[in-house]
């Protein structure tokens, strides 16, 4: 298929890209790469790009594709607390858009990146695709609200499928360091210390972030009629854990270090339990390889590798807010986190 991937060069998109051309797609990416400073490890594979801030996408832009899959937007909730307003433009009302001009240059497929944190303050029970949205953070919401608007466009010719990821961890050229597995093993490898910032008590459902891109994959190739107007909740219902027990993983893992609660450690209010069959049982193509254990072995053999300081990972470099609060300091973006032209100087003969 020719596909659009937007968000290509992101934490999951710099993963799915590849998988997608290995699967004998074409891709075209479409993305601002606001973090083009900030690749850990390896190389983002070579295609077709398309540089532009989702904001100003046009139709032009999105005709003669099968398929968008749209990852683009602000990615966790330090960002999308930055400037909530923002975070509507960006991640609702651009996204909106983006399904509203694929619609009408006949795309068929739209598959959007959604968000198990949807389910938001939630408790322990475990959630389907059919429990109520309940987001706390102004990412969450932007999220179930493009789920509502995008839902109603499906007819015969324009097929949205939504894609609630669990929490995402593992190994990319643009790894994040604000995600919670990544995170703690960071700590642990850098200071022997498994460092948590709550009191390890909530719930959260975990997936590596290629389970995250075979799921895109699996649902980009399936029969349209099983994917059609669907919402899937990704990862293995096997694969939920409290965060304490993430850090127990980390500590036995990472060799010498142990597990220290911040003064202020306290409950988060993001809590949930998600329940990841459904998706299972629809796309039979989807078979999720990772386990946390083997995503924490991953992550300890690369940042070993690398040689990861604590300054690489708690800096401005693969810090996401810290990167973006640099950028706009240094003048290379505005508040509205776009790109300001370079300035040139007139030369005189």
């Amino acid at each position: 298929m020719k596909v659009l991937l937007t968000g290509h060069r992101g934490y999951i998109g710099s993963v799915l890209t590849p998988m997608l051309l290995e699967r004998g797609h074409a891709v075209t990416g479409l993305d601002s790469d606001l973090f083009r400073g900030c690749t850990f490890a390896g190389k983002l594979a070579e295609t077709p790009t398309i540089e532009k801030d989702i904001r100003d996408v046009v139709i032009d832009d999105v005709a003669g594709f099968d398929a968008v899959i749209h990852l683009a937007g602000l990615s966790n909730d330090p960002l999308g607390d930055y400037q909530p307003k923002l975070t509507e433009e960006i991640n609702f009302k651009a996204s909106v858009h983006l399904a509203r001009l694929a619609k009408r240059a006949g795309v068929s497929r739209f598959l959007y990146a959604s968000s198990c944190s949807n389910y938001g303050a939630a408790g322990a029970d475990f959630l389907d695709e059919a429990a109520p949205f309940n987001p706390v953070t102004p990412y969450g919401i932007s999220k179930v609200n493009v789920e509502r608007a995008v839902a109603p466009m499906a007819d015969e010719n324009f097929s949205p499928t939504f894609l609630r990821a669990s929490t995402a961890y593992g190994l990319s050229p643009r790894i994040r360091f604000d995600l919670v597995v990544n995170n703690l093993t960071a700590w642990a490898f850098t200071t022997q210390q498994v460092y948590l910032k709550s009191d390890g008590s909530p719930w959260r459902p975990i997936v590596h972030v290629e389970d995250i891109a075979l799921a895109y994959i699996a649902v980009l190739e399936a029969d349209i009629e099983l994917v059609h107007n669907q919402a899937f909740n990704v990862g293995q219902t096997t694969e939920n854990y409290q965060i304490r027990e993430i850090a127990n993983l980390v500590q036995a893992i990472v060799p010498n270090c142990r597990i220290e609660y911040a003064p202020d450690a306290g409950p988060d209010t993001r809590c949930y339990r998600v329940d990841c069959n459904y998706i299972g049982r629809r796309v039979h193509a989807f078979k999720p390889q990772w386990t946390v254990r083997r995503g924490i072995e991953q992550l300890y053999e690369s940042y070993s590798s690398v040689g990861l300081t604590l300054d690489d990972f708690e800096g401005e470099r693969f810090k996401r807010i810290a990167h973006i609060k640099k950028l706009v300091r240094d003048g290379e973006i505005d508040q509205d986190l776009r790109r300001i032209p370079a300035r040139t100087e007139a030369v005189f003969a």
